[in-house]
């Protein structure tokens, strides 16, 4: 049998709300972060390859 009173049933399940919204925005951080981090890797490559294509073609003074 279960004793709980009414008052700590409704204590579990406010702590039980409380903990699934943090993983709710937990895993939303987590999606932003599975996407951002590629894009950012990407922009930085193609900056870098820029940089580097324009200091070569500076160099042979084309």
């Amino acid at each position: 049998m279960n004793d709980m009173t009414e008052a700590e049933v409704k204590l579990t399940d406010e702590k039980l709300r409380a903990e699934v919204a943090k993983l709710i925005a937990e895993t939303k951080q987590i999606g932003v972060n599975t996407f951002l981090a590629p894009f950012l890797a990407a922009a930085a490559l193609i900056g870098a390859t820029t940089a580097i294509t324009a200091a070569i073609l500076n160099f042979i003074g084309t």
